[in-house]
């Protein structure tokens, strides 16, 4: 990286770097779209509103005593991991049944706001949150649940949620995922509930999970209904680290490549400091350039050239967001000879040049 700094600094002086980037930054392209597998990288904080946007859909949770931490909060990251990439998209309030804290259980308590009958008005989805020690005996919630499903409310269940559900009456002719321990007990009183093994299960207006696993899936699953598949994607991406523990696989974004094409990408993503040429990748990866080139087409709909500059461009944002390196740094950073270059690269994916970038680490 020293003699990269070396090269940019005798290619490019201060004050020609300067006139450069004043000089990128005034003219301000049209976009570029990113290809397929790499635009829901680069989601986070688009600096474009969409006027078409739906209204902000809300949905509650109702936390019973010893519900399952680990299920709600997964299910709670998806949606606010959801309104970071695309703003105002869910409102959620944590409900108690009684009293305005509730004990999960972890022996953690969380402070919940008592429902009310007027914290249903307008609501679009209401979740039961349970867990391995709760007990079954609300009587009350059989009650609401009836009333809610009366009014056409979409109706969830985290954990053993759906047990309380079936139990209501509001389940019946509906699939549904429910914790094993309770299986048995929900098929006695709700027999015309079909009761899957999955680990979760939306049915209609009824969204059900089994698991913190299937509680992230559930989420995700209604993000995708009502946002389409990019937001998912986009959630599903920035999430599949932090929510590892509870995941059965991996993204989804190498998992349709082919082992030759994943050879070649995971080469680009080691390489994005110093790039590597199209005749270097064929050489390590033993592939001609006319075959690499037609798995990129065939597989990723974009050109080897293009996919890494993506990659480059996707690294130099997160790097802009969140760390406080320079922007000249950066540019070296991510295999830019020059910030003339650099800033009209970025210009043309974002609209707008690097330092005009949200800075988080600064």
């Amino acid at each position: 990286m020293g003699q990269a700094r070396q090269l940019l600094s005798f290619l490019s002086p201060p004050s020609t770097l300067e006139r450069a980037s004043q000089e990128a930054e005034s003219a301000v392209p049209t976009p570029r779209q990113f290809s397929k597998k790499t635009s829901t990288s680069n989601m986070l904080r688009l600096k474009r509103h969409d006027s078409g946007a739906q209204r902000t859909y809300r949905v509650d949770f109702v936390l019973l005593e010893h519900f399952s931490m680990a299920s709600f909060t997964v299910a709670m990251d998806v949606l606010v991991t959801a309104n970071l990439l695309r703003a105002d998209c869910f409102a959620s309030t944590p409900l108690s049944l009684a009293g305005d804290r509730v004990l999960s259980d972890l022996g953690l308590e969380l402070v919940a706001r008592p429902l009310a009958p007027g914290d249903l008005q307008d609501l679009d989805l209401l979740v039961i949150c349970g867990g391995l020690r709760t007990p079954l005996k609300y009587p009350d919630l059989d009650r609401l649940l009836g009333d809610c499903a009366g009014q056409g409310m979409t109706l969830g269940g985290l954990w053993n949620g759906a047990w309380f559900l079936a139990r209501a009456g509001v389940l019946d002719d509906y699939g549904c995922s429910v914790h094993p321990e309770q299986r048995a007990s929900l098929a006695e009183c709700s027999p015309q509930t079909r009761i899957t093994p999955a680990s979760f299960t939306l049915d209609r207006d009824r969204l059900t999970a089994a698991s913190p696993n299937g509680a992230m899936e559930l989420m995700l699953g209604l993000v995708r209904r009502l946002y389409g598949d990019a937001l998912a994607e986009g959630v599903e991406e920035i999430l599949s680290f932090s929510g590892a523990r509870y995941r059965q696989v991996g993204p989804g974004a190498k998992k349709s490549m082919s082992l030759h094409l994943r050879t070649i990408v995971e080469l680009m993503e080691n390489n994005l400091e110093e790039t590597l040429s199209l005749d270097q990748l064929a050489a390590y990866s033993g592939r001609s350039r006319r075959q690499i080139d037609r798995l990129f087409q065939a597989q990723l709909g974009t050109s080897p050239r293009r996919y890494y500059m993506e990659l480059r461009i996707t690294k130099s944002r997160r790097l802009l967001q969140y760390s406080d390196l320079s922007v000249m740094e950066v540019a070296v950073a991510c295999g830019f000879v020059s910030v003339s270059h650099f800033s009209k690269c970025y210009a043309a994916y974002f609209g707008y040049p690097p330092s005009r970038e949200q800075r988080l680490g600064e």
